[in-house]
């Protein structure tokens, strides 16, 4: 069941595979797939008989002739095994034997399409792993029974699941974006997902193409509208829900926010059902799914992989990542106006409900129509389109949802007095009357912006629900759709009731329904996973002091060092100096770093600035000797950074959160971490980095108990052991409230003090200005400008023009384009006017005046914000 998501096309899938068959293509086509740095990838096309059909597969292997794991990498719905074959090689690389099919009824392989029966497609996989069994490739467990591992996403996903539960040979799944109980995802609550069916039929081909079973099923649901018993009982015998209790092998869930086929709940109910059975389980909420978004490729790929590793090499010290772990939306890249991602994580799995804050609604009991046909039908998401993502806009605050007058009721909260990060499903009780024996209801909570007019449905997500006994009147408590957005201060909580809406059957005869509010609407918040910090990656638990850690990661790739330019006696007291430095990732079409230059002198505290996209990041990384430069040169205290230089020792790092063991104490977790850089304890400096970070008493206590601010100062007091001369952090004060902010902010002044220095990267633009010294600002890859904060913030060329009326956005475009301007950005009270060395404010006001500005005021500003904007143009 894919449609859009064929395959996942970068993560890499992972999947179970053939046996006891017939070969039909004799030895199959070999051919091998050349990399730069990696063992040739040899394929093996066979199209095999299996319990009377045919096959189509590919085999994947790579380097010499010893036994490794074996992978099942299963397609979309709709796809083939060609779908998945970048993930296949990939794999193969990496040291898996992978062996790849079409399922019945898509591509060459004959049949008809079962949904998954498990006498059908399910048995096939059961046939596949017996014949990876006999390979000489693959490692065994004991006869007959291979190390084998499956995934894949949607209609792949699921046959993981599947598989895992009928066959106990089954090692490790990775399944995403898929379901559990599928009449649970087709008929939700009684009501009949058409559209998205419809979608489903038409994708396999026609009814014609389906088990008869399956084809009379659909053709009878599609006119009655109703689902029914036989209907449930044929899609439930087909879920990974039937054998619940029989899955208890290593699960990776992978489930999508944008997605209206398979929902949240699907990953939940899955979750939940595993880890009763004693089994390790992590969940991951990507951007993506099959209404669109972001499939986080890459990412998700890497982690299926580490999954892999753990469970099927047995490599113990693979990081599998947090046990849940969520992508959130926040902004746009400007370069290339992507939706920026980032992580958040707890070491629990909170479910869908938990933290709930009760929020009050407003409404009286409201009457509205279900109209004749049920049309015209609300809109809520647009199924099957896939890449066009509404979701994704919803996820950008631009809402594209309809209802129409007269055909649903709405209760609504008070403006909200703080930001609220809704995660999870949240709830309300209904009174329900209806004039007809049922009524089909379709519940939504918008997000509403403070001029009541603006509405956002988050992931473009609805709840339907069929109240059955509605005509006498009826108490329902209804689960609203599990999301994750974050409600700013200011707006709104619109619960609204449907009676139609576009995806769904709802009841052909007109009727008349009654609604009125039994309680607030209960909100799930998930505190936890906004405080919790994600675990580090291994690499970072070497980078404050980076010198060995980077001389061992060497050591295990292979790589050889290079020979390291000799150091510069004239820069040897100065901490830091950047000279043309370029960097443009492999693939990537543009450079994250390009031409960049500045200086950083003792005792200074330095913000580096930038939007998301900027370089911050990759400058850092680069600066710490773990990614290289592709040109230009970084010196530390006069010696060129390179991996494993020895001037990194000087050097302390704090980046991504803090990843230290919950059940040890802080002060346990920081004499682990100095014993793993090898270096003599005596040089710690365990106290005064403490003293610095001012944790007191709490460094007695295991870490499990901190606060989110106690994690951070603990990892600012890892990033200090040694003393480092040179302090890099990279957004301290992430999930501080303005306390600990404050706390922080003392840490780094404390620190700089002594006459060391500190790096800081931070979006928070008002500490900086409080906190920093000097500024380096980026946009682009590029240096916009640098130099003491004071400087920055008050220079010459940047002028506050103050407005009695606001300026429209065309208006401040013209005065963009004036000659001596360089740019022009629109404000509460005006406009922030950055001058070019041709530019005067004297030419300027005469020009304002020419454009029928209304001027009130002009003169130089004295915000970090201001100055910040009208640096980077706009583009933050």
């Amino acid at each position: 069941m894919d449609l859009r998501l064929r395959g996942l096309r970068r993560p890499r899938r992972i999947i179970a595979a053939v046996a006891a068959v017939v070969v039909l293509a004799g030895a199959g086509t070999w051919t091998a797939v050349a990399s730069d740095d990696a063992p040739p990838v040899h394929r093996a096309d066979q199209v095999m008989a299996v319990d009377g059909v045919r096959l189509d597969t590919s085999y994947f292997t790579s380097g010499d002739s010893g036994r490794r794991p074996a992978v099942l990498l299963g397609h979309g719905f709709g796809g083939t095994k060609d779908d998945v074959r970048a993930q296949a090689e990939d794999l193969a690389a990496d040291g898996y034997a992978v062996l790849t099919w079409s399922a019945r009824g898509f591509g060459r392989s004959t049949g008809k399409i079962g949904l998954n029966d498990p006498k059908g497609e399910v048995a096939d996989v059961s046939q596949l792993i017996d014949w990876l069994a006999k390979q000489p490739q693959v490692q065994l467990d004991k006869a007959g029974d291979p190390r084998v591992g499956l995934a894949g996403a949607s209609y792949g996903g699921a046959i993981s699941l599947l598989a895992a539960g009928h066959d106990t040979r089954v090692d490790a799944i990775a399944p995403a974006i898929t379901y559990w109980n599928l009449a649970d995802a087709l008929f939700p609550d009684g009501v009949f997902k058409k559209l998205w069916t419809g979608i489903f039929f038409n994708t396999g081909g026609g009814c014609a193409r389906f088990e008869p079973a399956l084809c009379a099923m659909y053709e009878r649901v599609a006119e009655s509208g109703t689902p029914d018993a036989a209907a449930r009982a044929l899609l439930e015998e087909r879920s990974p829900s039937a054998v619940g209790d029989r899955i208890k092998v290593p699960t990776l869930l992978l489930q999508g926010q944008t997605d209206s086929l398979f929902t949240l709940a699907q990953s939940d109910a899955a979750a939940k059902a595993i880890r009763a059975n004693g089994a390790p389980v992590d969940v991951d909420w990507i951007a993506g799914g099959h209404d669109g978004g972001d499939l986080e490729a890459s990412r998700v790929q890497a982690r299926v992989t580490s999954w892999f590793d753990r469970y099927l090499k047995d490599d113990k010290g693979a990081d599998t990542g947090p046990a849940f772990r969520i992508t959130r939306t926040g902004g746009v890249d400007t370069t290339d106006g992507a939706a920026l991602l980032r992580g958040a994580s707890d070491d629990t799995y909170p479910g869908l409900t938990g933290g709930d804050r009760s929020i009050a609604l407003t409404g009286r009991e409201q009457s509205f129509a279900n109209p004749p046909g049920a049309s015209p039908p609300a809109v809520s998401a647009l199924p099957g389109l896939g890449g066009g993502g509404l979701s994704q806009l919803s996820s950008l605050g631009v809402g594209v949802s309809l209802d129409f007058p007269g055909q649903f009721a709405a209760f609504t909260s008070a403006p909200l007095t703080t930001d609220l990060r809704v995660t999870g499903s949240p709830t309300a009780t209904l009174h329900v009357k209806s004039t007809s024996e049922d009524a089909v209801l379709f519940g939504k909570v918008y997000d509403v912006g403070p001029d009541g007019r603006q509405q956002v449905l988050p992931s473009q997500l609805v709840a339907p629900v069929r109240v059955e006994g509605a005509k006498a009147g009826k108490d329902v408590t209804l689960a609203l759709p599990a999301i994750d957005h974050e409600i700013d201060k200011g707006h709104r909580l619109r619960l609204v009731l449907a009676s139609t809406d576009l995806g769904y059957a709802s009841p052909a005869a007109p009727a008349t329904y009654t609604v009125s509010l039994k309680g607030d609407l209960e909100v799930p918040t998930a505190a936890a996973v906004s405080t919790a910090a994600a675990p580090l990656p291994s690499w970072v638990w070497w980078l404050p002091l980076a010198g060995a850690g980077i001389a061992l990661a060497l050591l295990v790739t292979g790589r050889r060092r290079t020979a390291t330019p000799a150091p510069d006696p004239e820069l040897a007291e100065v901490p830091l100096q950047i000279t043309d430095l370029s960097k443009k990732y492999s693939g990537g079409d543009r450079y994250s770093v390009r031409d960049l230059s500045f200086r950083v002198e003792k005792g200074q505290v330095l913000g580096l600035l930038g939007p998301n996209g900027a370089g911050k990041t990759t400058t850092l990384r680069m600066l710490m000797g773990l990614i290289k430069p592709d040109g230009g040169e970084i010196r530390v205290f006069g010696h060129a950074i390179r991996p494993g230089a020895p001037v990194l020792s000087r050097v302390g790092a704090f980046v991504e959160g803090a990843g230290f063991l919950p059940h040890l104490s802080g002060r346990q977790n920081l004499e682990l971490y100095w014993q793993a850089t090898g270096r003599p304890a005596e040089d710690a400096h365990l106290d005064e980095a403490l003293e610095i970070a001012g944790l007191g008493d709490a460094l007695a206590r295991a870490v499990r108990t901190y606060s989110q601010g106690m994690r951070q100062r603990l990892a600012i007091a890892q990033a200090m052991l040694g003393l480092p001369d040179l302090l890099i952090l990279d957004e301290p004060t992430n999930g501080l409230d303005p306390p600990q902010i404050r706390e922080m902010r003392e840490v780094m002044i404390r620190y700089a003090a002594a006459g060391r220095t500190v790096i800081v990267s931070s979006h928070l633009l008002a500490e900086v200005e409080q906190t920093c010294t000097h500024l380096v600002v980026m946009d682009r890859g590029r240096l916009v400008q640098a130099g003491p904060v004071g400087v920055i913030v008050g220079s010459g060329d940047t002028l506050l023009v103050g407005t009695a009326t606001p300026v429209e956005e065309p208006l401040a475009e013209k005065v963009a384009a004036l000659p001596g301007v360089a740019s022009a950005v629109r404000t509460d009270d005006g406009l922030l006017v950055r001058l070019d060395a041709d530019g005067s404010a004297q030419h300027l006001v005469a020009e304002l005046v020419r454009l029928d500005v209304p001027v009130q005021s002009v003169g130089p500003h004295r915000r970090l914000e201001d100055a910040f904007l009208t640096l980077i143009g706009g583009s933050a």
